[in-house]
């Protein structure tokens, strides 16, 4: 069963939700062009996020920004459901909660992208009214299916920050405090510093400390994380700001403006001025 909702201006995916009774579509590595939710019922799956891979047991929920590298396999018997959507409605309708989101969910910061589901009914009580709503022809349609879908997110959100503090998962040791004072740096500093050394010099520990640390528990090189962190910003600057994008480089510590473009285009795709560009058509 798939359910889409389509841009007729361009015809253009713009929501979609499909329910699955097996992996078959999941089990080669791919990636979309759109956010993905993927909820699972299972007893044992196997799931490769990029280059890391896990065995997961029972239910779980995947998150995965656009363009990210993925694969679901499973020898048992394994269904769910499987929520898409365009950048352009996340932008456009979860900018509000949109930085603690792409943060936690979809792995563009914090690392993992996957929490085991403990509330299921209330997930697909979401989903059911997703349902429900997605097959009418009536006014203002695609607002209240966004509306059901900015509760699912932030209650993801709030699952996975449970899920985040597990003992088996919660970090503890040295390593893990220096975690936590790097990531407390990048979020207070990164308008300004965005070297790995600054951050080294920082918390005066190396470079290679915080790299092998940051690959271990965020499957990241510290620069990414870094990067990651300064996008995040710029998108969010695209959105809701008509500054100059000359403007927004200055704001994140980019003197040249092309340079902040390359570095935005290489992470996101396209330039600054046609994301901001695309926003802007969805919003009109």
């Amino acid at each position: 069963m798939t359910q889409s909702v389509v841009n007729q201006l361009d015809n253009e995916l713009v929501f979609r939700l499909e329910r699955f009774s097996n992996l078959d579509q999941f089990d080669s590595l791919q990636q979309k062009n759109y956010y993905s939710i993927i909820l699972l019922y299972g007893t044992r799956f196997n799931l490769k996020v990029g280059f890391s891979e896990y065995l997961l047991s029972e239910n779980y929920v995947v998150c995965l920004s656009p363009s990210q590298l993925f694969m679901i396999s499973s020898e048992e018997e394994c269904s769910g459901y499987m929520l898409n959507f365009n950048t352009n409605v996340f932008y456009t309708y979860c900018h509000q909660n949109e930085i603690e989101i792409e943060a936690l969910l979809f792995g563009n910061f914090y690392g993992s992208s996957f929490f085991k589901l403990s509330e299921k009914a209330l997930f697909i009580d979401l989903i059911n009214r997703m349902t429900v709503e997605i097959k009418k022809d009536s006014i203002a349609r695609l607002e209240v299916l966004m509306a059901f879908l900015k509760v699912f997110l932030i209650e993801s959100v709030r699952q996975k920050k449970i899920f985040d503090k597990e003992p088996d998962r919660k970090l503890v040791g040295v390593q893990a405090e220096i975690l936590q004072k790097l990531l407390n740096a990048i979020g207070h500093n990164y308008t300004k510093l965005h070297a790995p050394r600054d951050y080294a010099n920082l918390l005066l520990v190396s470079s290679r400390t915080l790299n092998v640390i940051t690959k271990k528990y965020l499957n990241q090189k510290l620069t990414d994380l870094i990067i990651n962190r300064i996008i995040i910003a710029a998108k969010r600057e695209l959105y809701l700001t008509s500054k100059p994008i000359k403007q927004i480089a200055a704001d994140l510590g980019y003197e040249d403006e092309f340079y902040f473009s390359r570095l935005f285009k290489k992470k996101v795709g396209v330039s600054p001025a046609i994301y901001r560009n695309t926003l802007s058509f969805t919003r009109l």
